[in-house]
């Protein structure tokens, strides 16, 4: 039990990452903080009070993240803060008040809040791989990506890549203030997150998955990385826990095509109706490498993608997504 008699607070706190951090971290003693936007909205908490360990040791909160000072109180007193409140969706007609507000203002006004409270030993932001991979330099199969890469804002934004931006500008404004404050911050860029659902809600990675469940006719020409969720949760408590960890942690278990994708299903489930081709006739869009080297300092050890799909798609099931 290395978190026992430990205090954190996790941002976000009902969200497909954050729930699973709370479990974990409810498994390993520590007492946990929760903000969420409605502690009395059963949908948002419900999954959360019936963890173990709950009962006794989790404590949620409401904060809004564009509200200043929001999170003083939650943060005061607590030994670590994981901050993982951001949205993540892809359709705006609004990107600067939907997603780069909540993900870059919210992050300074969380980071101020730890910057006021002697306790808080240590930061763990959830970024993105979406912060790290997304620019004009070439990949292909050789090429490798690792933490030292960064996203081009001026390239986002001619792409209207607005939730890459926000993530982008999120993770920049970060490092910045926490360079100017002296605060203790460590990243977590993960690549597209699959694995079991806690939360009752669709979260959007994983309807990714189920969009092909529920018949799409085509898959989209695209190469992405693809982690599980646990092992995701795991990386931003080990990150807290060993002293040494600093710095980004990219975590990509592999980087598959879309087609890829649609084969691992077809392997597994033969008889659903699975889309047959891709949404275009151009070549496909190369893979390339994300380097583990980083992540496994942290004592991650990767669960095969195959093994995320199939129990990403069992728990959609249960959950009658599908």
């Amino acid at each position: 039990m290395s978190g026992a008699g430990k205090t954190v607070c996790v941002t976000g706190a009902s969200g497909f990452i954050a729930s699973w951090i709370v479990k974990f971290l409810l498994q390993r003693g520590y007492t946990v903080r929760a903000t969420v936007r409605d502690p009395n909205d059963p949908k948002k908490t419900e999954h959360l009070r019936t963890l173990e360990g709950a009962s006794e040791r989790l404590h949620l909160f409401k904060a809004e993240l564009l509200e200043d000072g929001a999170f003083d109180a939650v943060v005061d007193g607590t030994d670590g803060v994981f901050h993982t409140a951001s949205p993540f969706f892809y359709n705006t007609d609004n990107p600067q008040k939907d997603l780069i507000d909540p993900a870059v203002k919210g992050s300074v006004n969380v980071l101020g809040s730890c910057a006021k409270s002697p306790s808080v030993k240590r930061v763990v932001l959830t970024s993105s791989v979406a912060a790290v991979a997304i620019n004009s330099r070439p990949k292909n199969p050789d090429v490798v990506v690792d933490e030292t890469w960064h996203s081009d804002v001026e390239f986002c934004t001619q792409r209207k890549l607005w939730y890459v931006l926000s993530k982008t500008l999120a993770e920049e404004a970060a490092w910045k203030f926490a360079k100017e404050k002296g605060l203790d911050l460590v990243t977590i860029n993960p690549a597209m997150v699959i694995g079991p659902l806690l939360q009752p809600s669709l979260n959007t990675s994983a309807s990714a998955i189920l969009n092909f469940l529920n018949g799409a006719k085509t898959y989209s020409n695209s190469s992405m990385g693809w982690i599980d969720v646990r092992n995701v949760a795991n990386a931003h408590i080990q990150a807290f826990e060993i002293p040494s960890a600093n710095g980004r942690y990219c975590l990509v278990e592999r980087v598959a095509h879309y087609s890829e994708i649609v084969q691992i299903l077809r392997n597994h489930y033969p008889t659903l109706p699975l889309p047959e081709k891709c949404a275009d006739d151009n070549p496909f869009q190369p893979t390339f490498q994300v380097s583990k080297e980083k992540a496994k300092s942290l004592g991650i050890e990767f669960i095969p993608l195959e093994v995320s799909i199939k129990d990403t798609v069992e728990s959609l099931k249960e959950k009658k997504f599908f």
